[in-house]
């Protein structure tokens, strides 16, 4: 006699027809709870990708549990997963103080406060209180920037290759600008002058060679298709050798003997003078105005250590041709920005700059954070499997800024005799909140420079929870 074999599809289409309607599992208890916190619509999506999911591993010939507490507690995974922000607060232990990918720089508690009182309720953001009209919302930081850099005008938009596209299209479009081979820079994200000069309609005419360019190349050029002459801050490289590029006073002098504006592209929006913090090669805002720059366009999130935001200060004849565009009312900045900002400047006039945590991090020595490197190492090692030294290393600006320089800084470097870098560095990332560091030479490396020190506790949980977790 011989013998059936059960049939692979008729099993499959048995177990599909098992599985619950949406609305049948939406009665369970735990998930009519929910409904209240997490609303209907989000509970049926959660319970349609669970259903989705089993259908797809009966159709591949994989069992699957389609028993009512399973399938409710998948839903209820989902659902409160769906529930969750992704924007997150993680912990900077690179020892990267602007690092892009972590949001640049962190905004200093009066600029948080500052921010929060404007988003609460309504604010005089384009009301003139004294007059009892509409008014601008430029008033709000052109004041604090006059006092700081002695600018005549200012203007903000959402980030700094705004502020030079809105410039370039503004003072030159149809005509020719004039820069340095040298300076054709292309930074993170694809930002390249060229293509910016391109978009914003002005002909891009490149003089001298890409090491060594003299101001006699700008004069050359300069013909009745120019309408203006530009700088570029190298931001995130430096030639170095038999290098020639010429001072902002003769290239200044020049784009004025021609009737011409000089715009410079400083990049990082540096503020104070930071060579007594390490740093060289940053010039402040306020030197380009007094070498006579017309217009100066820097980031708000790098050095200056406030919000997102593309800063253009000068002379008032230009700033108010820029602000006429019509593409500056289409990259404006909210009154969230401008509240941060406006707190963030304040600072600086109150001589309060320590009070702003890029400046801040970049004060710290290396011995204040190797005092602490020491005491987080100890507390580290009291958790079992792990070593943790003290090593000299190197802190980085970042953020497009100071290329080829560093801070001197102390690292804890993190082993585990059952846990490879790696593998630690990943469990680390995935907690909540998240630690960020470094993996060199299968260590994983944490710079204190860029934590406060209230999260050294949560570092030091961090390594506890993920051994425990493993």
């Amino acid at each position: 006699m011989s013998s059936r074999k059960s049939n692979p599809s008729a099993a499959a289409d048995s177990l599909l027809r098992q599985i619950p309607a949406v609305e049948e599992l939406l009665n369970c208890p735990r998930l009519r709870e929910l409904e209240g916190r997490a609303g209907h619509r989000l509970l049926v999506e959660a319970a349609r990708k669970v259903l989705q999911s089993r259908r797809d591993e009966i159709s591949r010939g994989r069992t699957a549990s389609l028993s009512t507490d399973e399938l409710e507690g998948a839903i209820l995974r989902e659902a409160e997963a769906g529930l969750q922000l992704s924007l997150l607060p993680v912990i900077n232990a690179t020892g990267v103080i602007l690092h892009t990918n972590l949001g640049r720089a962190p905004l200093a508690q009066a600029a948080l406060t500052h921010l929060a009182r404007a988003a609460a309720g309504y604010s005089n953001l384009e009301y003139d209180l004294e007059r009892g009209e509409r008014g601008r919302r430029d008033v709000h930081t052109d004041r604090l920037f006059a006092r700081l850099l002695g600018a005549e005008r200012s203007l903000v938009v959402n980030n700094n290759a705004a502020a030079v596209l809105l410039a370039l299209n503004t003072l030159a479009e149809g005509f020719e600008v004039i820069v340095s081979r040298g300076e054709l820079i292309e930074i993170g994200g694809s930002f390249r002058i060229p293509d910016v000069c391109a978009k914003s309609g002005a002909v891009l005419r490149e003089v001298g060679t890409t090491n060594r360019t003299r101001v006699g190349d700008y004069a050359a050029a300069i013909n009745e298709r120019t309408r203006l002459l530009m700088r570029v801050h190298p931001s995130n490289f430096r030639v170095v050798g038999f290098t020639e590029r010429p001072g902002l006073e003769e290239l200044a002098e020049l784009a004025h003997q021609h009737n011409l504006p000089l715009l410079e592209d400083l990049g990082s929006g540096c503020m104070v003078d930071l060579l007594p913090y390490g740093v060289r090669g940053e010039q402040p805002a306020g030197r380009s105005l007094q070498a006579g720059v017309d217009v100066v366009a820097f980031s708000g999130d790098k050095l200056l250590g406030g919000p997102q935001a593309g800063i253009l200060v000068g002379n008032r004849e230009p700033l108010e041709r820029i602000r006429k565009n019509p593409l500056f009312r289409a990259l404006r900045v909210d009154k969230l920005t401008i509240a941060a900002l406006e707190a963030t400047v304040s600072l600086y006039l109150q001589e309060r700059s320590d009070s702003i945590p890029a400046l801040r991090m970049l004060r710290l020595s290396k011995k204040e954070i190797a005092g602490r490197a020491k005491r987080l190492a100890e507390r580290i090692c009291a958790t079992s499997g792990f070593t943790a030294l003290v090593r000299d290393g190197e802190s980085v600006v970042g953020g497009g800024s100071t290329p080829g320089q560093s801070l001197p800084t102390a690292l804890v470097a993190v082993r585990h005799n059952q846990c490879n870098a790696a593998k630690l560095e990943g469990a680390l990332r995935r907690r909540r909140p998240a630690v960020i560091g470094r993996v060199e030479q299968d260590e994983f490396l944490i710079d204190l420079r860029t934590v406060d020190e209230c999260q050294e506790d949560e570092i030091a949980r961090a390594f506890e929870e993920v051994i425990s977790n493993q």
